[in-house]
């Protein structure tokens, strides 16, 4: 994602009117937007791409919005989902939600809505995110980091030159400290990538990290491992 976009949605509508109508609009409003016409679609794209919000017609081919929206939450993606629907009883708008939906909005509705909705939906999302601002400096154990100056001296005492993507990563390990930050969220805040590289990037930093932080980097104290999730820092 460019630095000067908003924030990075996938739009899944069917209806092609309708669907470049917002395409437009959101794009206006200086979010990038990837397309996707049927559930299968959709499905692709989440699993390739880091998304800040999902905006996720209900009735569409192949796999439909509310199946769609089950498989995103059962593989723990959190990342918020507004619901556009042409159903609107309250069994509907219920079951939506249930499913994991955050925000649901019926069809006919107004474009200004969606688009203050849309914004809210992001703002929100991406202050959950960042647990915890911290400072220019940061003490752990014998250790201490710079963020500012991007160094680090190590608990033996030895100064490290950090690059800047080594102390984008600790900084982002450290605000969100105790909770795993899985690999989706490092690859889009640290290197900004939209289609991901191979994670084995990431790895080689956290090697490093424990090469720099660690007295035992087998059994590691503060940078941790989740299998299959990502990342986590504990002091």
């Amino acid at each position: 994602m460019t630095e000067n976009k908003k924030g990075n949605i996938l739009l899944v509508e069917d209806e092609e009117n309708l669907h470049e109508t917002l395409k437009l609009n959101l794009e206006m409003e200086g979010y990038e937007i990837t397309s996707a016409f049927d559930g299968t679609n959709a499905l692709k794209a989440i699993a390739n791409e880091y998304f800040d919000l999902i905006v996720l017609d209900v009735m569409i081919p192949e796999i439909d919005g509310i199946r769609v929206l089950e498989t995103i939450r059962v593989n723990n993606n959190e990342v918020p989902v507004l619901i556009l629907s042409a159903k609107n009883s309250n069994a509907d708008k219920v079951l939506g939600l249930k499913k994991g939906a955050d925000d649901y909005l019926t069809k006919p509705f107004n474009l200004e809505e969606l688009l203050l909705r849309v914004e809210k939906l992001i703002h929100k999302n991406k202050k959950i995110l960042v647990k915890e601002t911290i400072g220019d400096t940061y003490q752990f154990g014998k250790n201490k980091i710079d963020f500012k100056a991007q160094k680090a001296t190590s608990y033996t005492g030895q100064e490290v030159e950090l690059s800047k993507k080594e102390t984008m990563l600790l900084k982002l390990m450290i605000e969100n400290k105790g909770d795993v930050v899985n690999r989706e969220k490092i690859l889009q805040v640290v290197w900004g990538y939209n289609v991901y590289p191979t994670t084995r990037t990431i790895d080689n930093f956290i090697l490093n990290f424990r090469k720099y932080f660690e007295e035992d980097s087998r059994n590691p104290k503060h940078i941790h491992s989740v299998r299959g999730v990502g990342y986590k820092f504990t002091d």
